[in-house]
């Protein structure tokens, strides 16, 4: 078995097509077949079924699959490691983080970093926090900032970098725009914009939760996956929404942000560093020191002015 075999089953696993995969792997399609073919004879197994409309993962591909990956992301790392040296000063460091990070933490942090190892180069992505977890569980992404807490069951490891409290947003044409604080019991009858169910479940959850705690059922009008987007939709007046106090700063003159008198003080949230131990790189590891270096500080916990903590979920 050769990690070239390896690399061949990942793309083939990918195009279900000899021809798309051998193109993509540069090579002509009846080598890559012999040598699949020679593979499933090595393992004794069959990898994928040729049906008359492609090809189709087998129980065993799938597992082979997996374990080729791993195996190919620790191959990787040996070379990586032989590139960048034992220092992390040069190399790639993937980084993924939450568009609301970017209100406060992220500027500071990669400012730091940045400073520190110039010589490293940065990929950075923008997404959600469970699509985050997944590819840094996939080992495509090396760090991630991502929402805390987090209710779904993960392997990361997550610091707490800055505590953050939710404001009501309202749209200016509110009636409720005129005040300046406001108990979340009041607001039974509006409707809210709410982060998605599915693809922010832990700030849907907490929210949801929140309110049931002062007996509203909420009336959802709209859910959405960016602050930004869930602002733009109050500033339409398609209802209210609770936002991170981070957000204060991007809410558009359509769009007032009320203090909440009764929120729930045992519901923290904020802006956590997730990271696998077991796979981290030199290049992260550096990072997550700057990282909690920063937030002990206090540079990046102006919201809450917090001293940092490990989470690490059961």
């Amino acid at each position: 078995m050769e990690l070239r075999q390896l690399r061949q089953v990942l793309v083939l696993a990918e195009t279900l097509n000899f021809h798309r995969a051998a193109e993509k792997l540069h090579m002509a399609q009846p080598p890559l077949s012999t040598s699949i073919r020679k593979l499933e004879e090595e393992l004794g197994v069959t990898l994928f079924d040729r049906l008359p409309s492609g090809l189709r993962l087998t129980p065993a591909g799938e597992v082979v699959l997996r374990n080729a990956r791993r195996t190919l992301f620790y191959s990787e790392e040996v070379r990586r490691a032989a590139r960048e040296g034992e220092a992390g000063e040069q190399g790639m460091l993937r980084l993924g983080f939450i568009g609301s990070a970017t209100y406060s933490v992220m500027p500071e942090l990669l400012r730091t970093y940045r400073r520190q190892y110039p010589g490293v180069d940065l990929a950075i992505e923008e997404s959600t926090t469970v699509e985050l977890l997944s590819r840094l569980e996939d080992h495509s992404l090396d760090v991630a900032l991502v929402r805390y807490p987090v209710l779904e069951p993960t392997n990361a490891e997550l610091t707490l970098l800055q505590r953050d409290h939710f404001m009501l947003a309202v749209s200016t044409d509110s009636p409720l725009a005129a005040q300046a604080d406001i108990a979340l019991s009041e607001l039974g009858d509006v409707p809210f914009i709410m982060y998605s169910r599915t693809r922010v479940p832990s700030m849907h959850m907490l929210i949801t939760c929140a309110l049931h705690g002062a007996g509203i059922k909420p009336r959802i009008a709209q859910e959405a996956v960016q602050v930004q987007s869930i602002l733009s939709l109050v500033d339409s007046g398609l209802g209210v929404a609770l936002v991170p106090n981070n957000a204060v700063k991007y809410a558009g003159t359509g769009v007032r942000l009320l203090r909440l008198r009764d929120w729930p003080m045992q519901q923290a949230m904020g802006v956590a560093l997730a990271t696998l131990p077991d796979a981290m790189t030199a290049t992260a590891s550096n990072f997550v020191a700057v990282a909690r270096s920063i937030a002990a500080a206090g540079l990046a916990g102006e919201a809450g002015g917090t001293t940092p903590g490990e989470y690490s979920p059961s």
